[in-house]
């Protein structure tokens, strides 16, 4: 099946219960959000919601500028400002994937980076950084992750916390936060099979085409 199309919370639900069956976020744990290109209010994820479980009444439309909620909708998610704080530092984005992906925060949490290995983590990734940790769902972290990602960064880990992903479409935050933590496994197996030595990463020169615009997956 292509990829759901139309209301950007039917794609946001699929994200969701993907997400939940991959393993990287259990319980009501993890939140997502959408907007069309250019507009002033994202969908959320309304606060206790279970990602596998997602409706329209589940979500909230919030304002970006300003973090008010629309008359009608629930109380977003607590994390709500790590979203709105993310559109407002990228005008480019319209989709923000965050999660729990258990082996991403545990080999940061250990000092290891996360490697990019294959091409597919190179060519979704290209680069991922760590955000040291602040408590959830306060504006320290929601400005530290809106700090990482203005410089075109599209992949941030939240230091024992989870992962905050992003791109133009939901679809593309989807292959990025699943490319994340594919390439978080990779990484820990090749430190398990390789006695902690140097993880061998993506060829430079594979990287570079990524970043000039001429590779192909």
């Amino acid at each position: 099946m292509s990829y759901p199309g139309g209301d950007l919370r039917d794609q946001l639900a699929h994200v969701g219960a993907a997400a939940v069956s991959a393993g990287l976020v259990v319980g009501s744990g993890g939140n997502l959000s959408a907007r069309e290109p250019g507009a002033d209010t994202c969908w959320v994820t309304a606060s206790g919601t279970w990602l596998d479980r997602l409706t329209h009444p589940e979500f909230s439309l919030v304002s970006i500028a300003h973090g008010t909620v629309l008359d009608g909708h629930p109380v977003p998610s607590s994390e709500w400002r790590l979203h709105t704080a993310t559109y407002r530092a990228r005008p480019d984005v319209n989709a923000v994937v965050h999660l729990h992906p258990q082996t991403s925060v545990l080999l940061t949490a250990l000092g290891h980076d996360i490697v990019l290995v294959t091409s597919d983590h190179a060519f979704y990734l290209r680069h991922v950084v760590v955000v040291p940790f602040f408590p959830p769902g306060g504006d320290e972290i929601a400005n530290a992750a809106a700090a990482a990602v203005a410089g075109g960064v599209n992949a941030v880990v939240l230091a024992h916390h989870g992962c905050s992903v992003l791109a133009d479409t939901v679809e593309l935050a989807h292959k990025r936060a699943f490319n994340l933590e594919e390439a978080a496994r990779t990484t820990l197996a090749a430190l398990v099979l390789g006695g902690r030595g140097d993880v061998p990463g993506c060829p430079p020169s594979f990287l570079a085409a990524v970043l000039d615009g001429t590779a192909a997956i």
